[in-house]
């Protein structure tokens, strides 16, 4: 595993609720640090044997039980902290959980920051940063896809990847400055090598992991989409068509659309934000136009926009407004209602069009496929492991440095600046499972998880 160091020097023990706020039946209080047994003496009245689930009563400082339920040690090195954890599991009260953590806290415990124990376990090399982030990644999962992907990297699949290419890269940096150190040989024995091949070989395994990080990615964020349109070409019977119920209200009064309406949904495990729009049009309303305002706003904020074209009015006038859409994000067309015209269903003559009757569902398989292409999603997510945007920008840097390497090696036959550069492209591959990372950016990375993992 890929932490700082064999094991952190922890003297703080830490404490938080495990389960969501609110009500529910089982609560859970997660202990770890130096002082967990020390806490469930006090608190369960008896020491804990390790990993032993038991039925205890927890009681406060007066011996008064506060509640009862199940207590659970861990001790060090085999827990999820690599640290001793205390888990408490009792009833589900808000008022209890409080309780209990004052007690904890009362103890010389402190209330755990966010992503905190997921921290000390990255720290205590039980898991390497990706599976970290997986975890939260697994936990805000909003589809099966996207779950499933976050389990494959928390299972390893992505480090693994990262750790083979490491492995490539230091056995070119020992060739390359063991040929350094023959300076009247260094010449000869760079050319007769395979060097060149073999970071050839490297930059294409890169390219082939990029790809397969693009996919997670894709999976983890979701993509954001806008509807356009003039008013009645049918943008929010879209809208409920793509997300399978009555999310928008569809009536044949134009400008019924006053405000953007956002919808979560999936397309086939991708999941999409869509933003249904008020239909553009000059207005003397206060409330239209400032519909209309925000609208366009959410135009240039979108990943991909759909303009929907009512194929039973004339065409032209509306295609007028793709004019007026960013230029830099990819429009799809959709002309809706060919249930009205006996329009052909499916991608049309021109790129990015597709025919659709939202009434009907006509042609809606392949607008998905359509929206799924043009954002580079894959058809199949077998295989795909969670990734993010910081992993992503690690293995273009990656790619950059073998790149430059490679050119000062073939038309400067410099082979300080290749090994200099196989240096920083190990490095910036190594930040993806945290062997080398700024200390800010691995505190940025977990205060985004949730408190109690």
């Amino acid at each position: 595993m890929a932490g700082q160091s064999s094991q952190t020097h922890v003297t703080e023990t830490i404490c938080a609720i495990a389960t969501p706020p609110g009500v529910g039946g089982v609560g859970v209080i997660r202990v770890s640090g130096p002082l967990c047994a020390a806490i469930a003496k006090q608190v369960l009245g008896r020491p804990m044997p390790a990993r032993k689930a038991q039925f205890a009563r927890f009681k406060d400082a007066d011996g008064e039980t506060i509640d009862s339920g199940i207590a659970i040690m861990f001790e060090a090195p085999a827990s999820f902290t690599g640290e001793d954890v205390l888990e408490l599991q009792g009833h589900g009260g808000p008022q209890i959980m409080q309780m209990l953590m004052a007690r904890i806290m009362g103890l010389g415990a402190r209330a755990a920051r966010p992503g905190e124990f997921s921290e000390r376990a990255f720290l205590n090399n039980k898991l390497d940063l990706v599976q970290a982030e997986a975890i939260a990644d697994l936990i805000e999962s909003g589809t099966e896809a996207s779950a499933r992907a976050a389990q494959r990297s928390l299972d390893g699949l992505f480090s693994d990847q990262v750790n083979g290419l490491q492995k490539e890269l230091i056995d070119l940096r020992v060739f390359v400055e063991a040929a350094m150190d023959f300076p009247d040989e260094e010449i000869d024995f760079l050319a007769d090598s395979d060097v060149l091949e073999q970071l050839a070989g490297v930059d294409d395994r890169l390219h082939d992991l990029q790809e397969q990080a693009q996919q997670g990615q894709l999976l983890r964020d979701g993509i954001h989409i806008a509807i356009a349109g003039l008013p009645n070409a049918g943008k929010s019977s879209l809208l409920n068509a793509l997300a399978g119920r009555e999310s928008a209200i569809v009536t044949a009064i134009p400008g019924t659309t006053r405000d953007v309406l956002r919808e979560h949904i999936s397309l086939d495990g991708l999941p999409v934000h869509v933003s249904d729009t008020a239909g553009i049009r000059d207005s003397d309303c206060l409330v239209e136009a400032e519909g209309v305002r925000r609208a366009r706003a959410t135009f240039s904020a979108a990943d991909l926009v759909l303009l929907v074209i009512d194929s039973s009015q004339p065409v032209e006038p509306q295609m007028a407004l793709r004019a007026e859409l960013p230029d830099n994000i990819p429009c799809i067309v959709v002309n809706n209602k060919i249930d009205l015209t006996a329009g052909k269903a499916g991608p049309d003559d021109k790129p990015l069009t597709v025919g659709v009757s939202a009434k009907t569902g006509q042609g809606l398989r392949d607008l998905v496929d359509l929206v799924k292409n043009t954002v580079g999603a894959a058809v199949s997510q077998e295989g795909v492991f969670s990734a993010r945007t910081r992993h992503l920008d690690a293995l273009r840097r990656t790619r950059d440095h073998v790149g430059a390497g490679a050119l000062q090696l073939e038309q400067f036959n410099a082979p300080e600046i290749l090994a200099e550069e196989l240096r920083l492209a190990q490095k910036s591959l190594g930040e993806i499972t945290g062997q080398f990372l700024p200390d800010d950016l691995l505190g940025a990375i977990f205060s985004s998880f949730c408190i109690g993992k």
